[in-house]
């Protein structure tokens, strides 16, 4: 399992580097000139332009300029922001904890929810149960996230007025943060309703981010029950006598587990691009709209290191993918 794991970490060195060259340009094709962006000053001298050119180190070859990027991100340096002048993983560092927890509590909906409903619809194929699962899955992958979450917002806040239209807790709670995630601070700080604001804040925006992952994971297990359902060691196993429970449980889920563990894992990507329209539209404070607050600052710096941070997760949430099919399936490793 050790050796699977070093060949699983080894494969990730390289994209880590095209990721980085990536960020790293990304900053150098976009418009505008990021000397002058970078100074804050609208107007300046020629001399002074050329000053801070050298000072910021933007003569320098490229290829000088990437390797003491890259040498910098290796220590943990992704730079200072612009705007804020703090460095930038220590604000990623600070806001990651919300988007975290928004997308924790999004993919286990999408889960706890995705995977029934697709066994279901596998072991009735063709009824009405069916058709209405994949009916319904079909409408959560089409619908937009910002219309979608609009429309929560228009009839949960504001026609039913049920739940609060953005933030993550009511303004009447104050406490210092312990671990960041809302959830769990709220608890501990013992203030009477503090938690109940937390969860009615965390509603709707689950709710949105949870949908298309839900709709994948469910059309994804009923594929693949479906065809692991066919496979004569399930036909043998009914023909013993085993009780139905048992033998989709035991034999056919586990042997389905497969494609909808990958599926899992690619979701968390589109659960970060999702959180980016999410979080912007009930004001979420995580990453995803500290990411649009920087792009419409030109805040280069911030966009550069959150593009590769944000890689960089996903990089190891695919990793551990990789173990968890060591851990189901140990002919994987071989």
């Amino acid at each position: 399992m050790f050796r699977f794991f070093l060949r699983r970490l080894a494969v990730l060195i390289p994209t880590f580097i095209g990721v980085s060259i990536i960020a790293f340009a990304f900053i150098r094709i976009l418009p505008g000139d990021p000397v002058m962006l970078m100074s804050g000053e609208r107007v300046m001298s020629p001399e002074r332009h050329q000053e801070l050119t050298h000072l910021l180190g933007f003569d320098r070859p490229l290829w000088i300029q990437y390797v003491d990027y890259l040498g910098g991100v290796v220590t943990g340096d992704f730079g200072n922001s612009i705007v804020t002048k703090r460095p930038v993983l220590n604000d990623f560092l600070t806001l990651f904890p919300a988007t975290l927890e928004l997308s924790i509590c999004a993919i286990i909906i999408a889960i706890l929810i995705g995977v029934p409903l697709g066994i279901l619809a596998a072991v009735k194929r063709g009824s009405w149960l069916d058709q209405s699962v994949m009916g319904f899955a079909l409408v959560g992958y089409s619908m937009p996230i910002f219309w979608w979450g609009l429309l929560l917002i228009i009839f949960f806040s504001g026609v039913l007025q049920w739940t609060p239209v953005s933030g993550r807790i009511s303004l009447l709670y104050y406490f210092p943060p312990v671990t960041g995630f809302m959830l769990i601070d709220s608890l501990l700080s013992g203030q009477e309703g503090a938690f109940t604001s937390a969860v009615s804040h965390l509603v709707l925006p689950t709710v949105v981010l949870a949908t298309i992952p839900l709709a994948v994971i469910a059309r994804q297990t009923r594929s693949a029950m479906l065809e692991v359902l066919g496979e004569d060691y399930v036909r043998t196993a009914r023909a013993k006598g085993l009780p139905p429970r048992r033998v989709i449980g035991l034999h056919a889920l586990r042997n389905a587990l497969i494609p909808v563990i990958t599926t899992i894992g690619l979701q968390v990507g589109v659960l970060l691009a999702g959180a980016i329209l999410t979080e912007t539209i009930f004001s979420w404070p995580g990453i995803g709209k500290w990411m649009v607050d920087s792009v419409f600052k030109r805040d280069y710096t911030v966009v550069q290191g959150g593009l590769l941070l944000i890689a960089g997760i996903i990089m190891i949430v695919n990793l551990i993918v990789d173990m968890l099919y060591g851990l189901v399936n140990p002919r994987i490793r071989h």
